[in-house]
């Protein structure tokens, strides 16, 4: 995986009765982000049955794809989605611009941000 890379982890828990209005949300969000987000190298959600939420898994091949992603799918959905889910934490892994650290806070979301130190990928 290239240096540049942004990984999120985040998560999302539906409130009381809205698991499966949560669900069909993200099933919409993985299919565009697959289908237009050519920045975003992967994206992998997870149930969390005994909390009602989805843990996602977000690797964006660098700022501009975290950044189309942000402006793009996650702007379109996160009305909807903060209708029905409490969202956070969400950890942002990676070297994230100032503007998208401050965008990412300004969603009230409980961002944390981490820079990269060093690891290693055996794809």
């Amino acid at each position: 995986m290239n240096s540049q890379a942004i990984t999120v982890f985040y998560k999302w828990t539906a409130h009381p009765g809205k698991f499966d209005q949560l669900k069909e949300i993200y099933d919409e969000v993985f299919q565009q982000m697959k289908d237009t987000e050519p920045g975003t190298l992967s994206m992998t959600y997870y149930l969390d049955s005994d909390q009602d939420a989805l843990v996602v898994h977000d690797v964006f091949r660098d700022a501009q794809g975290m950044g189309a992603h942000l402006g793009g799918t996650a702007a379109q959905h996160f009305p909807k989605l903060v209708e029905i889910a409490t969202p956070g934490p969400f950890f942002f892994c990676g070297d994230v611009p100032e503007d998208l650290k401050q965008a990412a806070i300004g969603m009230k979301m409980g961002a944390e941000f981490s820079n990269r130190i060093d690891g290693f990928s055996r794809d």
